[in-house]
């Protein structure tokens, strides 16, 4: 069983940055695509950001400019930093990763409430 386990949500004011962080129990180097996904209350898990193998990346149009999603295959993360965050950027952040033998794992998810 692979685990995922995500850090790096907190509070912060608009305007200002949060780097999360997504750790694999498993080596990412047979993963076809790893993403970051998130819900606000009372609205459907949306697509964020997703890291494809070769590098191709794919974004939100909210989160375009903004938002970095990037890999450290030594150390097993995939991380997103969050740059010029707006209150509407708060939800439950979600890890999912793909991996060619092993199946699709999600995180247990990390808060980011962006607020003044």
């Amino acid at each position: 069983q692979v685990q995922l386990v995500e850090s790096g949500g907190g509070l912060v004011q608009p305007g200002g940055s949060l780097r999360l962080s997504c750790a694999a129990s498993a080596t990412i180097f047979s993963t076809s695509a790893m993403g970051w996904y998130r819900q606000a209350p009372g609205k459907e898990r949306e697509l964020v950001a997703s890291l494809f193998r070769g590098g191709r990346t794919n974004y939100a149009d909210s989160v375009k400019g903004r938002f970095t999603i990037s890999r450290d295959n030594a150390k097993s993360t995939v991380s997103l930093q969050m740059n010029s965050l707006k209150p509407e950027d708060t939800a439950v952040y979600y890890c999912n990763v793909r991996w060619d033998f092993l199946g699709n794992y999600w995180g247990q998810g990390t808060q980011v409430t962006v607020s003044s």
